[in-house]
């Protein structure tokens, strides 16, 4: 597709003013490491969960979603719960809140606030930093393809290369690409760091919003209610299942049906059940090391942290589900009135390709250059956010910590601008080396993290759990993900998570009675300042009794109910514009109306209740001199 040169424009403009974002943002940011990496924890949590969200709005797993919401239609809903997208829930009701009272910079410094400063605290330090930076180059060298070769689809070489001095093979074209836009986030995001990522994902989000909408109407006006019950199979139209898929394309789309066979979804009782039981206590074990937990720590307050972490469903969800539902609905006229079918045949491509065709054939000129502004804006926040990730670790928990402890704050600076432009270069190296992009995403969000899990669920709410205890669980956890990286096929890397959840939980357990517990000193620190519930009894008694005001954090009833209750209440979020694309009125009725229950029992149970414990903490905190 060659792009008018009105969206051309549109696409410069964007990139134009996002630069210059970053260049007015510099020297405030500049300031300190806290202004540098957290933004000076002075911006509101709705603009940090309107930067989170567009983080979270990526290209490729837009092109993903909406394949899932054309193949699988409202059962798509429970697909992104393998990532988990209910983690979110989590975050809001208590996680955030204790992560934003620790007061670190980033989650390796948060290490030491749990268990000290001993060699423990430094084996757990030091595998937390490394599992940051292999997560960070693998999303980095993942989204480096990625935005290449969706990008050579609309910007054909054989016109692009005439103003290029050199001659670049076709197999390295995507990575040209890639280079060329990865340079641009990279620019803003060292020059700008948090401020600059939230300021350009304001008008990142904007975009996308805009798009959204428009796209949906375009949709919507292209196929009417009844095309849709004609052309898709029973079962597309509702969210509820049974032990099996029972959606059959096999009459309509036979290539559709040999796909789906290849994926883990057709025992979807069983997937979901997987997915919620791995979601859980992925979710429990609180944020990765990555942008997501940067955002939090950014917040002004624990109680700003917990309403970032809920507003971002809120931002995400509408918006983007009306584009992914709006793109569905193009889709099924691409392949009933528009040969569909015999154009992906045609170009070797798969059915996950189809939004490109989609917006090559459907979207008009100039909405085209903004929708492609939105995507890429898209991929620039989440490679943005990511890269900010890299710096704050390297610096702040490897060189200042064992090289340059008494580095000036310009020192520290430019040691961000280096780190940044290294770990770019670095995963731009890997990525050409990458074959399957997607199976590497599979791994990580799938066995890397899943190694994840136990050791950063025990550090929460068990008291004797130890540095060495996290060290052997993180440790044993990632060996056993890169032994199934070469063993397990991807699909079935889910249904393998109680193998390495079991295997990581044994060197969580072996690690922690191998050495003594964290001292005591540590621990009542911790519990006084973080206050979590779980089993923290013994310490809890030593903390009433050096300051009897402390009182246990005895909430996790009502909390896992409002966990419950938010679950429901991210659905909504979701189904609601997918009922409304699709305009399907009972199912727009009945959720719109669940969605407005839900949101009145959180209010009662969650919101006010965060209103008044966060008053009682700060008072609390003043008294015994622990602000």
């Amino acid at each position: 597709m060659k792009l008018h040169i009105v969206d051309v424009l549109i696409i410069c403009a964007y990139l134009v003013v996002i630069v210059a974002i970053g260049l007015v943002l510099k020297k405030k940011a500049s300031k300190n490491m806290d202004s540098y990496f957290l933004g000076g924890k002075s911006l509101p949590f709705y603009m940090l969960g309107l930067s989170n969200a567009s983080g979270m709005f990526d290209i490729t797993g837009t092109m993903l979603m909406v394949y899932w919401a054309f193949a699988y239609g409202f059962k798509s809903l429970w697909i992104p719960w393998l990532w988990p997208v209910f983690n979110q829930i989590f975050l809001m009701v208590y996680l955030s809140v204790w992560l934003r009272r620790s007061n670190v910079l980033t989650g390796a410094e948060w290490i030491k606030t749990r268990f000290g400063q001993g060699r423990g605290a430094t084996l757990s330090h030091t595998i937390v930093v490394v599992f940051a930076l292999l997560s960070v180059l693998g999303f980095l060298s993942y989204g480096f393809i990625g935005i290449g070769k969706f990008m050579e689809i609309f910007f054909p070489w054989e016109v692009v290369s005439q103003y290029v001095p050199w001659d670049i093979p076709a197999q390295y074209v995507p990575h040209f690409y890639g280079i060329f836009f990865t340079a641009i986030a990279t620019f803003y995001v060292m020059l700008g760091g948090m401020l600059s990522i939230v300021w350009t994902d304001v008008v990142q989000f904007v975009i996308m919003t805009v798009a959204g909408v428009v796209i949906a109407v375009i949709g919507m006006n292209m196929v009417a209610p009844e095309i849709i019950r004609e052309f898709v199979p029973a079962g597309w139209e509702t969210p509820f299942f049974g032990w099996t898929l029972d959606i059959d394309w096999s009459g309509r789309m036979s290539l559709l049906t040999e796909r789906m066979a290849d994926e883990p979804y057709s025992l979807i009782g069983i997937f979901v059940m997987m997915a919620l039981l791995k979601g859980v206590f992925m979710s429990m074990a609180g944020p990765a090391p990555n942008y997501d937990m940067q955002k939090i720590l950014s917040c002004k307050s624990p109680k700003e942290a917990a309403l970032m972490s809920g507003s971002v469903p809120v931002i995400l969800l509408i918006p983007r589900y009306l584009m992914i539902m709006g793109f569905a609905l193009l889709a099924i006229y691409f392949f009933k009135e528009d040969g569909g079918l015999a154009q992906l045949a045609a170009t070797n491509t798969d059915f996950e390709t189809i939004l490109p065709h989609l917006i090559t054939k459907y979207v008009p000129v100039g909405l085209a250059g903004l929708l492609l502004a939105g995507l890429l804006s898209a991929f620039m926040s989440t490679f943005a956010s990511t890269v900010n990730a890299a710096p704050a670790y390297v610096v702040n928990d490897i060189y200042l910590k064992y090289i340059n402890p008494g580095a000036p704050v310009r020192t520290q600076i430019r040691a961000s601008y280096l780190i940044s432009v290294l770990v770019v270069v670095i995963s731009t190296v890997m990525g050409f080396f990458l074959k399957d992009i997607n199976e590497i995403f599979q791994w990580i969000v799938g066995a890397l993290f899943g190694g994840y899990i136990a050791a950063n669920v025990l550090k929460w709410h068990w008291w004797r759990f130890n540095g060495e205890g996290y060290f052997w669980g993180m440790a044993s956890g990632v060996a056993a993900a890169i032994v199934m990286k070469f063993t397990v096929p991807d699909a079935l890397v889910l249904y393998f998570f109680p193998v390495l959840f079991g295997i990581s939980l044994a060197g969580c357990i072996v690690g922690t009675y191998s050495a003594p517990p964290t001292d005591e000193e540590t621990l009542v620190n911790f519990y006084i300042r973080v206050r979590p519930w779980g089993w923290w009894k013994p310490v809890a008694d030593k903390a009433r009794a050096r300051y009897p005001q402390v009182t246990r954090n005895s909430h996790f009833k009502r909390d896992m109910f409002n966990v419950a209750v938010g679950i429901v209440w991210q659905c909504c979020l979701t189904v609601v514009p997918m009922y409304l694309v699709v305009r399907d009125t009972r199912g727009f009725i009945v959720s719109a109306l669940l969605l407005v229950v839900t949101t009145v029992v959180l209010k009662y149970t969650w919101y006010r209740p965060l209103c008044k414990e966060e008053k009682e903490y700060d008072k609390l905190m003043k008294r015994i001199g622990m602000e």
